[in-house]
């Protein structure tokens, strides 16, 4: 069963199952490289890692227009359920649930998690779904912790890290999150949106072949993988 991974920019990220599209923190309309509209791409869920402007960015009037299922934490999901959403789904780090598209469970990150208009957003995540076609962990915004190693003890097939730096892990720290993980594939975000998180990506790339092994990809903005 072919799974697509398709990078919309920063840490926004779409993953195609043969039944489903699951749409990660949607940040389009105000983010400069986005390769697609909010009013255009499809979502049968959308799982969000924290409560950042830039991770929420255009839920509410995706979720209204796909009647998407929103997947958060308790405090995002309340606010949400606040901005008139109710099919909502609320979890917290370290619990998980089985949906149609298959399990999912949050894990720790290490971050903030403000809403917008300066909510509580609860703990930030990370993001680890048990797929058909294999395990995706998408790390959230955060920076370097060795539980990583516990998480990749779940034989991860794709991470999804960021490099940017200064919000996030840097490109050292990334590296080091990759020994942890030790992923089959891995995949760098959260990067380039602005000056102050600019990255070469390739050269990150080139390291991590050639200090892991581990298959590293850069994708395009709007550039997919398949599992």
């Amino acid at each position: 069963m072919a799974t697509q991974v398709t990078w919309l920019g920063h840490a926004c990220v779409q993953i195609r199952t043969d039944r489903h599209s699951i749409l990660i923190d949607p940040f389009l309309s105000g983010q400069p490289n986005a390769p697609i509209k909010p009013d255009a791409v499809a979502a049968d869920f959308i799982l969000l890692t924290h409560g950042h402007g830039d991770h929420v960015g255009d839920t509410v009037s995706i979720a209204r227009r796909t009647g998407a299922t929103v997947i958060s934490n308790y405090e995002i999901i309340t606010w949400l359920q606040n901005q008139g959403l109710n099919k909502v789904h609320p979890m917290h780090i370290g619990g998980s649930y089985t949906f149609a598209f298959g399990r999912l469970k949050l894990t720790p990150a290490v971050h903030g998690s403000g809403l917008p208009d300066g909510s509580y957003g609860g703990n930030p995540s990370g993001l680890l779904l048990y797929l058909p076609a294999g395990r995706i962990y998408h790390a959230g915004d955060t920076g370097l912790f060795g539980d990583m190693a516990l998480i990749g003890e779940e034989g991860i097939e794709l991470a999804l890290l960021p490099i940017g730096d200064n919000f996030t892990m840097g490109p050292d720290d990334a590296l080091r999150a990759v020994r942890l993980l030790r992923p089959r594939r891995v995949v760098p975000i959260h990067y380039n949106t602005w000056d102050i998180i600019r990255q070469d990506a390739h050269a990150w790339a080139e390291r991590v072949r050639k200090e892991t092994g581990v298959e590293t990809v850069v994708l395009p903005v709007g550039g997919s993988l398949t599992l």
